[in-house]
């Protein structure tokens, strides 16, 4: 099916940063400097240099009202929080300490591992109910940009599918969400359409992957744009992605050339979209923080060229039912 670009009259806004600030590996690695030494600086320098910030962390454990609160506090006004959504919410398997303990002593024999249709509706309830509560000082400062679904490999394409991603948009709102699928029938011959269309019809944004390919949990590096918001997350092409540690699977550093290719074709999707949101999310040490910078200043150093044409054969995925807010 050939979609056609879509062209707005200039690019919309563009922020570029990184998933996560606080990376161990990042905090040895010297990108702070010295007198940067407390979670507050740290923050408040990360957001001297740029405009988003991915929180990684929440994935693994629900942040608590004050946490989040001081990541509000400690930002200048217009800086944007994209939140990884809590893994048992996004059908992962959970270990049983990242659960609340009040929730977790009620469970009575804890597995190894948790997921949410297994802890019973009353702790399912109550799990969305306090991750959502806690992020509300970011949502009410317009500080909450989109929280991030990333759905697990064992989710395919399907009735069931869209159920899943339609009941997570339904309770985050009003915060919005963003969704990754890590299985390739989403976006695999006729199912990329049919998902593409799917998540425009409910002005949900797609978020587009640079990630290793070959694998069931491949998705293509398609770039679509399915509501005002468009989002990319460049994980690398590392050869460990099955079978790695964590930071074995995304240890990449991205080439100058490809780096300019995705300059290219972020400022093309920028022209489909109001914001644009760009994640890199490779490691170790600095290697996502310059990855950022450097790929912002391409994008600038193309925007400042006039430079509008993708430089990839594919071209920009607008689906005609996503929704463009006025700017």
């Amino acid at each position: 099916m050939t979609h056609a670009i879509h062209r707005t009259a200039r690019p919309g806004r563009i922020l570029v940063g990184t998933a996560s600030w606080t990376d161990r590996s990042l905090l040895e690695s010297g990108w702070y400097p010295e007198e940067a030494s407390t979670p507050a600086a740290r923050l408040a320098w990360y957001a001297s240099r740029f405009p988003i910030v991915e929180v990684d962390s929440t994935y693994y454990h629900p942040p608590s009202l004050r946490t989040v609160q001081a990541w509000r506090d400690r930002t200048p006004a217009g800086f944007v929080f994209n939140v990884k959504a809590f893994s048992l919410l996004t059908g992962h398997p959970t270990r049983p300490e990242a659960l609340y303990k009040d929730l977790r002593d009620t469970l009575g024999e804890v597995p190894e591992r948790l997921y949410l249709d297994g802890v019973g509706p009353r702790i399912a309830e109550e799990v969305w109910r306090r991750f959502l509560g806690a992020l509300t000082p970011l949502h009410e400062a317009g500080k909450l940009g989109a929280l991030l679904f990333q759905f697990p490999p064992w989710l395919p394409a399907g009735e069931h599918g869209r159920r899943r991603v339609l009941e997570c948009a339904r309770r985050c709102a009003p915060m919005r969400i963003c969704v990754e699928f890590r299985n390739r029938t989403w976006m695999e011959g006729a199912g990329r359409a049919a998902t593409l269309g799917f998540l425009a019809e409910h002005d949900i944004p797609y978020v587009c992957v640079d990630m290793p390919q070959g694998h069931p949990s491949s998705i293509p590096p398609v770039t679509a744009v399915t509501s005002d918001l468009a989002v990319v997350r460049l994980h690398g092409h590392s050869s460990r992605w099955v079978g790695g540690n964590v930071e074995e699977r995304f240890s990449y550093r991205y080439t100058e050339t490809e780096l300019r290719r995705w300059a290219s074709r972020i400022l093309a999707l920028s022209r489909s979209a109001e914001t644009t949101h760009v994640l890199t999310n490779v490691c170790c040490g600095d290697a996502s923080q310059r990855t950022a910078a450097r790929l912002a200043a391409l994008i600038e150093e193309s925007r400042q060229a006039g430079d509008a044409a993708p430089s990839f054969r594919a071209g920009v995925l607008t689906h005609p039912a996503a929704r463009r807010r006025p700017r």
